[in-house]
């Protein structure tokens, strides 16, 4: 598993994102989906991804006289784990978060910036909602969640597909009073 600063860091994010779902990619066309990420800056990146092992090289071909790699996400090496979470500290969680969040604006703002762009008809959706779990519960919502995304994550592009990113966050409410209250 990764660390958090590994992973957390914005331009490190947004490679990933890019890479996850849209199966491998040569650094050219990260560079084509990222303008705004200076070249030296994503090859640095990409090259700390793939030595932590988060990236792997897909294939490699010749391209006027250097080698072309193409690249894809170690879904399995992508996470932060349980254990890196716990050593955060409250400010670890909330710079973690706002690159998270920064990174999701981001994903949307490139899509807005699109002269084509047509969020009422492709499906542009941000919601949040609340469910009332015990600690008991928790992982299970967790997990469900997670694998309602990993039965989709397995598809190409073709057939009509889109890709859609999906971003989660889950916080507890302990405004509300919690415990064993009705809604």
């Amino acid at each position: 598993m990764a660390t958090v600063n590994l992973l957390l860091h914005p331009v490190r994010m947004r490679i990933l994102q890019t890479l996850v779902g849209a199966g491998e990619l040569t650094t050219a066309q990260l560079r084509e989906r990222l303008p705004d990420v200076s070249p030296a800056s994503m090859y640095r990146h990409v090259a700390t991804l793939t030595q932590a092992g988060i990236l792997e090289v897909v294939h490699e071909r010749p391209v006027r006289g250097t080698v072309e790699r193409s690249y894809r996400v170690r879904q399995d090496e992508a996470l932060v784990d349980e254990e890196a979470r716990a050593g955060m500290t409250k400010d670890d969680h909330r710079q973690a978060f706002t690159v998270f969040t920064g990174a999701m604006m981001a994903d949307l703002d490139r899509y807005l910036s699109r002269d084509d762009a047509d969020p009422p008809h492709e499906g542009v959706l941000y919601r949040q909602g609340a469910v009332w779990v015990t600690p008991e519960e928790f992982p299970g919502l967790v997990e469900e969640l997670e694998e309602l995304v990993a039965r989709r994550t397995g598809h190409t592009p073709g057939d009509g597909r889109i890709r859609h990113i999906v971003s989660l966050a889950l916080v507890p409410d302990k405004t509300t009073g919690g415990g064993d209250q009705a809604p």
